[in-house]
């Protein structure tokens, strides 16, 4: 477990800290103005507890019950009783890394002192990540608005010492259970702590900071694979040129552009070896490469900038003013983040559908000048990587269904106090699920053009020094080069990891210096 640690202020956190609490084991401190600013804000709701008058989520009830005034003997069990019943998740448990991320974003908005939370609760949440105990958090139970409530109250019911989380050994047990095991005591709720620990985008926000940080890396590899079967195919690295892209100026065109030209760089094979049919132009899914894969870079550069603003963000209803005010509000609306993830799902279904244009023209005589039908080393008698592209288009096809956006929809709830949501939670999670699958398609494209150029290489044809990088750390890795059929499975697995793992970029960049 990483000792690294990250300390949680009152103006919001970065998204290199969610990743390093969620999936590194990040200790967690809260700062001492955090510790200050969540007193002051509790003096707030205290006294206004303590008046006749009602207070929405301090002595009221919630959602369509908001105007039951509750008697103040009522008030804890008030609490207690909206983390139990909104504790109402189905289906798979959700990743530890998502549930990590969601109670750190989570103390993130606690310690802003906008939610009236008292101190102890908040160190009680540093205290469970820090100790590794995760809740139980289910697939099925947020609509993205009022947040993701059921998400949120199984980690809130964990801090309560009742439920089921997984300990740092990987074992489910009771919470109360794990609590004890690490010295750590229950909350008891007291006004409004309840529903401050629900009511947040922080499911879905930890699970656009995750896909981000994943993208980032498999658009830099996609960059990698489509120089790769450019050069395998002898096409033109021409198209390249920085006066072309300069003309056009997307930023993420020309970082595209640049990414492949410096993959590029000393090959024997590019623009130099036509067949007898002359192109004088490559396909679309070669010569194009940059304009789709930077398309897509300019998507997630939106949608940093979307997570950033979320990361600064205090999310919560009623919120706590520095003027003393507790006013109810709609930024629990997961819509501006729900957008997002749907606009990332998109623009990888297309970088994996380019991905699987260049491999199938890789595999076919007819279009791959001159390599052996489906790089086989004896057609006919072996089927080289024939169903391996069948795999990738299977991918291909299932991304394009999780393309559809999920924010599009909406279904009324609450009995129709909650009459629009933004459906934010399912967006992340298909996204999640396209993240893994264009990891795979793009490991696809990696073995087919490494195996191309291996074979192009074998005719007496020098590729770039970068290729010959990435070839020599795939086959380190497990992969093997061309030869007669074999098992194919594990290979593609470990051209997988090799691509997930970051390993494919780390191949090529001592060759071609860092790449975006």
């Amino acid at each position: 477990m990483d000792m690294h640690t990250v300390v949680v202020g009152t103006s919001g956190t970065t998204a290199e800290d969610v990743v390093a609490v969620a999936r590194h084991g990040a200790r967690v401190e809260l700062s001492p103005a955090a510790m200050d600013a969540l007193a002051a804000s509790r003096l707030i709701v205290d006294a206004l507890a303590a008046k006749p008058e009602p207070v929405y989520g301090v002595s009221t009830g919630f959602g369509a019950l908001a105007s039951r005034h509750i008697s103040t003997e009522l008030r804890a069990q008030l609490q207690r009783n909206i983390v139990r019943s909104h504790a109402a998740g189905m289906g798979p448990r959700v990743e530890r890394e998502v549930v990590r991320a969601l109670m750190f974003l989570r103390l993130k908005t606690v310690a802003s002192g906008h939610t009236g939370v008292r101190p102890e609760v908040a160190q009680t949440m540093a205290d469970v990540l820090n100790a590794g105990i995760t809740p139980v958090v289910h697939e099925y139970g947020s609509l993205g608005c009022s947040g993701d409530l059921a998400p949120l109250s199984h980690c809130a019911l964990t801090l309560m010492g009742e439920g089921d989380a997984e300990g740092p050994d990987g074992t489910v047990r009771p919470a109360g259970e794990l609590l004890a095991a690490h010295g750590i005591a229950p909350v008891e709720l007291r006004e409004k702590e309840g529903l401050a620990l629900l009511n947040g985008t922080d499911g879905m926000l930890g699970m656009l900071v995750m896909a981000l940080a994943d993208l980032r890396n498999l658009y830099t590899s996609a960059d990698i694979t489509a120089a790769l079967s450019l050069e395998a195919l002898l096409g033109t690295d021409k198209v390249l040129a920085p006066e072309l892209h300069a003309i056009r100026p997307h930023p993420g065109q020309g970082v595209s552009a640049d990414n492949m030209l410096r993959v590029l760089a000393g090959s024997g094979l590019t623009g130099h070896h036509q067949d007898d049919a002359p192109r004088v132009q490559d396909a679309y899914s070669v010569r194009c490469a940059p304009q789709v894969n930077g398309a897509g870079r300019d998507t997630l550069d939106y949608a940093a900038v979307v997570a950033g603003r979320e990361l600064a963000s205090s999310v919560d209803n009623p919120v706590v003013l520095p003027d003393g005010r507790v006013e109810s509000n709609g930024n629990f609306h997961g819509a501006p983040v729900a957008y997002v993830l749907d606009f990332l799902a998109i623009v990888a279904a297309d970088l994996g559908s380019i991905c699987e244009r260049r491999t199938d023209r890789l595999l076919d005589k007819n279009r791959s000048h001159g390599l052996p039908p489906f790089l086989a080393h004896d057609a006919g008698v072996d089927s080289g990587l024939m169903i391996a592209q069948y795999t990738q288009a299977a991918l291909v096809s299932e991304m394009k269904r999780l393309a559809v956006p999920a924010s599009a929809d909406s279904i009324p709830s609450s009995a129709m106090q909650e009459d629009h949501v933004s459906m934010g939670w399912s967006a992340a999670r298909k996204l999640r699920t396209a993240v893994d699958n264009l990891a795979r398609i793009v490991a696809v494209e990696l073995y087919a053009a490494t195996r191309a150029v291996e074979i192009r290489a074998a005719e007496g044809l020098t590729p770039a020094p970068a290729s010959q990088a990435a070839v020599a750390a795939l086959r380190a890795a497990g992969a093997e080069g061309p030869g007669p059929d074999r098992f194919l499975a594990p290979d593609l697995a470990a051209a997988d990891t090799f691509v997930r793992e970051g390993r494919l970029v780390a191949a090529v960049e001592p060759v071609t210096g860092p790449l975006a």
